[in-house]
Formats: structure tokens, C-alpha cells, sequence
């Protein structure tokens, strides 16, 4: 009789993880609590080991062709004129854009609908309690029904409920970036370059486009004050209103904006837990060591569920899971080592220290690779950090 595996969450981990579950002849189930697929979210890269994921899932041509056709990051000035542009190379893994980057909804997308036929998807629903019995574990939905799994993994993101449910010492570590994400109409003046603009203050406003003919807005700042992400949408709104005023280049119309969009509010945070699993209960993505603002969450999500597959194909589960972690925590550890320079240099705070940002950025903007390594040096490991181990039984 196959193993069986529960998995709580249908963003990229989980689904991935019951990709590669699949092709080891396990049979998976995926509870998610929103009502539907998500399609929401903003642009995401994949790069290095992630990529080489994609391609082993077969799933890196289609992830290519759904991509959002944004072709470099270009800093702006006030007016909008360019102060240092990085175009996006082929197979890249260092730099603003990478050659594969894709709407978060969109990768979601591709591969649920691999693994559709031959997972049971349980959306509108949750994970209420979970009995583990030592030779398999019994999971309660909200909803009433109760799951028997051999093994249960918790895919979710950063502030994961379920997680505290099993591993409930998990340290929340905020970083002092607050991010406010939202689609706005796309207008003629609107290119395929992600276009960065910052203010004095810590304040930076980012525009880029997608592949639905609209744009991606990202409003971003360093404070000192903590729960912004936990006020209701209206205070939110005041939040980004107040903090935004004076503010020029596009941030009007970004404010302008708000009332009509999707809004989503992120505090971003770490996340540290001294294992990752217990018992036949695991954590796998943001759950269990989100990383921050560098952009390396898709990738670690995607080598997370295909290391921590291979292994279940190896071996038991709870030698797997031992396994899973020693393999990926090393590569998870680097990724959570964000330098506050990083963040100050992104984000200067005065008139002067904006200054020194776009003469540095202007030096630079013909050589991209001093660029890309410059972020790369400050803001984490290259995406190539981890060596993929080849499963025998590889999807």
C-alpha cells in the first residue's frame, strides 16, 4: 500500500512537494485554506539550484514562457530618468532580474496543474489539531473530517498557524522593511523594466510589469515600529498615505490606487526553529526558515520539496526527515544572512545618503556583474549555494 502524505498549504512548496511525492509512488493530499488557487502576488525569480528543480520537474520551458517579460531593473530619479539600468542576463543568478521570472500566482498555477490528477486538493479548509502515534499521524480539519497521513508537512508561509500546532517556539525576527504590494491599471508611459525610485526617509517606490496587462506596485520603507502588518486595511491605507506625502515620481498614483486594489501589508520577517520537524510532522518553505527580502524564498521553497522528497524515497520517514534537514539548513542558514548594510544601502535614509546611492549605482549601471555581485556579497548565498543530490528515484 503507497505512503500517504497531508499537506497544509497549495502556494509553490506544497504543491511541488506533492509533485515529487508522486513520482515516488507516495499519495498526497493538500489542504489549503483559501477557497481557490491563489493568483495573487508579485513577481518572483528562480535561480541556480530552483531553476534546476524546475527543469527536473519538467516544468522549466512552461515556467520560461508564463514569465512576466520584464527585462531589467532600472533606478530612477525624480522625473523618471534613468539613473543606472542592470539588464537581465540568461541563466542568471546574481542582479535585480533574473532571466526567469514569473507572478507567484502563475508558478503556483503551473504546478498544481501537474499534480492535479493525482493529488486530492482540499481547498476552504485547515488543519485544526493533529495526534501523532508514533507509526502515522491523524490530522482534524476545521471542517469536522479527520485525515490519517504517514507523514504531515506544513508548506505555509512565514506566520504559519499550523505550524504552531507542532513546532510553536518558532522566533519571528522583523527586520524594520515594511512592504506594501498592489496591482495598478498599466498606462502608455509603463515599459518592461522594473523601475525603482527612492526618497529620503527609507522610502522607496517600485514599479513593474506583468504579463496581464497590468502593473505591479511595491511601496517599501525601514521603520523602527513593529505590527504594521498586523492593522486592518484601512489603517494600512493611512499608514501608506502618511508615510508617503511628500513623495514624488509615482507614488501618487500608487496612493491613488489603493482604495480600488488588492492590498497585501507584509512586515518582513525571519524565521529561526531549532528543528524542523517532530515526530512525523514537517516544516518545509517560509514555515520553516523564511529568509527575508533578497528574493531567495522560491528557490529554497522548491530545493526544500525536492530534497525533502528524495529523501522520504530513500528511506523511513523519520530518518528522511533528519536527513532533509542537515541537507538544508546549512544553504537556509546563509540565505537568513542579511546584512543590515544591505537594507541601509537599498533604503538611505537622508538626502545626502540618496545621493551617494545614485552616484554609486551610476558608476556602476555599465557593469551588471558588479552589480549582481555587490547584492550578492551584502544580501545572501548565490542561488547555486547547494549542491542537488541525484534521488534514484528522481521525478
Amino acid at each position: 500500500m503507497s505512503r500517504h502524505a497531508l499537506i497544509s498549504g497549495a502556494s509553490i512548496a506544497g504543491p511541488a512537494l506533492a509533485h515529487q511525492l508522486n513520482a515516488r509512488g507516495w499519495r498526497t493530499t493538500v489542504v489549503e485554506r483559501a477557497p481557490r488557487l491563489r493568483d495573487e502576488g508579485q513577481n518572483i525569480d528562480v535561480r541556480g539550484a530552483g531553476r534546476e528543480v524546475l527543469r527536473r520537474m519538467d516544468l522549466e520551458d512552461a515556467a520560461l514562457a508564463a514569465g512576466t517579460g520584464e527585462v531589467g531593473l532600472r533606478f530612477v530619479d525624480d522625473d523618471g530618468g534613468a539613473v543606472a539600468e542592470f539588464p537581465a542576463g540568461e541563466g542568471d543568478t546574481a542582479g535585480g532580474t533574473a532571466e526567469m521570472e514569473i507572478l507567484r500566482g502563475e508558478l503556483s498555477r503551473l504546478v498544481y496543474e501537474r499534480t492535479q490528477d493525482a493529488t486530492d486538493y482540499r481547498f476552504g479548509e485547515q488543519i485544526a489539531a493533529l495526534t501523532d502515534h508514533g507509526d502515522g499521524v491523524t490530522a482534524r480539519l476545521a471542517g469536522g473530517e479527520e485525515i490519517d497521513a504517514d507523514l504531515v508537512v506544513v508548506a505555509e508561509g512565514t506566520r504559519s498557524r499550523t505550524r504552531e500546532l507542532v513546532l510553536p517556539d518558532a522566533e519571528v525576527t522583523e527586520l524594520g522593511l515594511q512592504v506594501a504590494y498592489l496591482t495598478i491599471p498599466r498606462t502608455d508611459d509603463d515599459d518592461r523594466w522594473w523601475r525603482w525610485h527612492s526618497a529620503p526617509g527609507s522610502r522607496s517606490t517600485s514599479l513593474r510589469p506583468d504579463n496581464r496587462g497590468t502593473t505591479r506596485a511595491m511601496l517599501a520603507f525601514l521603520s523602527d515600529v513593529r505590527g504594521l502588518g498586523e492593522l486592518d486595511r484601512d489603517a494600512q491605507i493611512t499608514v501608506l498615505r502618511r508615510t508617503y506625502a511628500d513623495v514624488g515620481w509615482q507614488a501618487p498614483r500608487v496612493l491613488a490606487a489603493l482604495e480600488d486594489a488588492s492590498l497585501y501589508f507584509d512586515a518582513v520577517a525571519q524565521i529561526r526553529l531549532p528543528r524542523w520537524s517532530t515526530g512525523r510532522v514537517a516544516v518545509l518553505g517560509d514555515a520553516a526558515w523564511a529568509t527575508g527580502p533578497f528574493g531567495t524564498g522560491t528557490t529554497l521553497a522548491l530545493v526544500g520539496a525536492y530534497i525533502l522528497a528524495g529523501e522520504l524515497g530513500e528511506g523511513d520517514v523519520t530518518t528522511a526527515l533528519a536527513r532533509y534537514e542537515e541537507r538544508m539548513r546549512p544553504f537556509a542558514a546563509q540565505a537568513q544572512d542579511v546584512k543590515p548594510a544591505a537594507l541601509r544601502a537599498m533604503n538611505p535614509r537622508s538626502g545626502a545618503g540618496l545621493a551617494v546611492q545614485r552616484k554609486v549605482l551610476g558608476l556602476a549601471g555599465s557593469l551588471s556583474s558588479v552589480f549582481g555581485g555587490l547584492v550578492e556579497k551584502l544580501a545572501g548565498p548565490p542561488a547555486e549555494g547547494i549542491e542537488l543530490p541525484d534521488y534514484h528515484s528522481a521525478a
